[in-house]
Formats: C-alpha cells, structure tokens, sequence
C-alpha cells in the first residue's frame, strides 16, 4: 500500500511547509489549538469521526483550553507517511472551522 511508504526527510520537510502550525518531533508531526475546554472535547470527536472515515487516527491530548494532535502511521513502523499530512490537513480544516485557534 503506497500511503504506508515512511517519507525520506526531504518529502517530510515539503509537506510540512503546506501545514500552517504543524511541526515535526521525531517521527510524529503535531500542532496544539487553543480553545474554551468544551470546545476540545466537541473537536475531539469531530476528528474522531473523520479519523474513523480516512482510517487513520491520531494521539489526542485535552488539557485546560488546549488540545494537542500527534500522528505517525503505526503501521509504517511509527514512521511518517502521506496519511498523516492527509489528516493534519482534515484537522486544520476541522480546528479552524470550529474557531479553535493555533496555541
């Protein structure tokens, strides 16, 4: 399957540039948005639905007025590839239209 091919350094570093907020820790890419605590939860399960629909999830952290997205393709041997730049882009989609805003 070709969306399960980790990325070579270079790729990752290009499809970064496409994703406003995002940043690479490792072999995860990640973004944090700001928003009223009952605003997270509600934006957790949006991206839980669309998540179940590409089938690909990322790692989801609430804290106080924050929540934070990680994914890597657990598949790939926690590496980077094209379905996590697919989801970031649903995300940022999904956390913008939902006036959350970048933390």
């Amino acid at each position: 399957m070709a969306d399960l091919v980790p990325l070579t350094d270079s790729e990752i570093t290009d499809r970064l540039a496409t994703l406003p907020g995002w940043s690479r820790e490792g072999d995860t890419i990640t973004r944090t948005f700001a928003h009223t605590w009952h605003e997270c939860i509600h934006l957790a399960t949006y991206v839980a639905a669309k998540a179940r629909e590409v089938g690909h999830h990322p790692d989801i952290h609430i804290t106080w007025q924050r929540i934070r997205f990680v994914t890597t393709t657990h598949d790939a041997g926690h590496r980077l590839t094209a379905m996590d730049f697919d989801l970031a882009h649903h995300i940022n989609q999904i956390a913008l239209g939902h006036g959350a805003e970048s933390a």
